[in-house]
């Protein structure tokens, strides 16, 4: 097995080229934080990006940023930062939950998995703000699309095609982002001691109103002292978050407090636990306990989830909490592991969405569809983009399919 570093875009072209004429399997990876998504590699050398670095383009009056693939998105995150700027989605670090260090996602890795976080609610995900890349196609081929603003729209859909293909249709070499200026204010309100139900009902009321929640995540009991330091204590919190200039955030706290006065206690929380507080929602940190239970990552409707969640745990010892207004649920399996057809079973019962198998043993992701298995007509589309960007399937083959 061979490991293959390159430092440049043509040296990525080169490696493809000979990886696609020898028909022979080439892993895709930055630094690994996500190498454990997905089934096990079925590939005989690795494409390492991790020395692809450089942020090529900030232009902070413009909103735009462009980096090598391999740029660490610690790095981005901090040069942001200090223009008071942001990537409005919130980017997941999936490492602490996998048994990683924290920071060592990179940029490319970023749109590969279409990552985002609890402000995807109101930011949408990396694939909303993409605005070009540069890669190359497991063919062997180098294309462009997309570009540095806006309004240049040449590609730019072939640009989100990209996100969420986990490496199996190309390679980036080059990624540019829309940036936005980060919140001047943070506060999140908490409700606490609400049961699941009734979580569901005042996180639906506090998104319906003209407060501008950007994030709303519930917290069983329990679950609550295992983020932000312990700093909640164990009660359930179901937690709302304002973001904007100092008197907006004040006025829209005051009247979600009007709103929401019978739902139970209320809390303010400010500052830098506010930060940590949505950051360990973000990171899956309550479940980041290196054990190898497995953990899915489950999307579906809202109102639908907390059924979903407590049907479950009739048949199975299971801890979750609820991100995306109760669209996004974490589940950890707490002795053993379902049948991966019963949960999404259930799933289906209940109105439909996806389950993604995100941590388990090599075996136990060789065994079951880690992705949620496509309708035939969908499959057969993305067999045909499979065929089109990577013929000889050289790219991170069987990972997010058998094969």
């Amino acid at each position: 097995m061979t490991t293959f570093t390159p430092t440049t875009s043509a040296e990525i072209l080169s490696t493809v080229q000979w990886a696609a004429a020898e028909e022979s399997p080439l892993e895709i990876i930055g630094h690994g934080s996500k190498r454990g998504i997905g089934r096990p590699q079925q590939s005989e050398h690795t494409l390492d990006l991790s020395k692809l670095t450089a942020v090529t383009l900030y232009e902070p009056a413009e909103l735009v940023l462009s980096a090598k693939a391999g740029t660490p998105l610690s790095e981005i995150e901090n040069l942001l930062a200090e223009s008071g700027q942001q990537l409005a989605f919130e980017p997941m670090d999936y490492g602490p939950l996998l048994g990683g260090e924290p920071g060592k996602g990179t940029i490319g890795g970023v749109l590969a998995a279409n990552l985002s976080g609890p402000r995807r609610l109101k930011a949408g995900a990396a694939r909303d703000h993409i605005l070009g890349i540069n890669a190359v196609a497991g063919r062997g081929e180098a294309f462009k699309s997309g570009g540095r603003v806006v309004k240049n729209v040449t590609g730019y859909d072939l640009s989100k095609l990209m996100a969420n293909s986990w490496g199996t249709l190309a390679v980036f070499t080059d990624v540019t982002f829309k940036v936005l200026p980060a919140a001047e204010t943070e506060v999140t309100l908490a409700m606490r001691g609400l049961l699941d139900d009734a979580a569901s009902a005042a996180m639906a009321l506090a998104l319906g109103s003209s407060a501008e929640v950007s994030s709303a995540a519930h917290l069983p009991e329990r679950i609550a002292a295992r983020v932000a330091g312990g700093s909640l204590g164990t009660d359930a919190a179901t937690l709302l978050r304002v973001e904007g200039f100092g008197p907006s955030v004040a006025y829209r706290i005051e009247a979600l407090k009007t709103l929401l006065k019978n739902a139970g206690p209320l809390q303010e929380i400010a500052g830098e636990t506010s930060h940590t507080l949505w950051r360990d929602i973000r990171d899956c940190t309550p479940f980041a306990d290196r054990s190898e239970k497995p953990v899915w990552r489950v999307s579906m409707a809202p109102s639908q989830a907390h059924q979903m969640v407590l049907t479950l745990r009739m048949q199975i010892g299971v801890s979750a909490f609820y991100d995306w207004q109760g669209g996004l649920v974490w589940l950890r399996m707490e002795e053993g592991d379902p049948e991966a057809a019963l949960l999404r079973g259930l799933i289906r019962k209940l109105g439909g969405g996806h389950a993604t198998l995100v941590r388990a043993t090599p075996s136990h992701r060789a065994a079951v569809p880690v992705f949620e298995p496509q309708a035939p007509h969908k499959a057969a589309l993305s067999a045909r983009l499979k065929a089109e960007f990577d013929p000889k399937s050289i790219l991170n083959p069987g990972r997010m399919a058998q094969g």
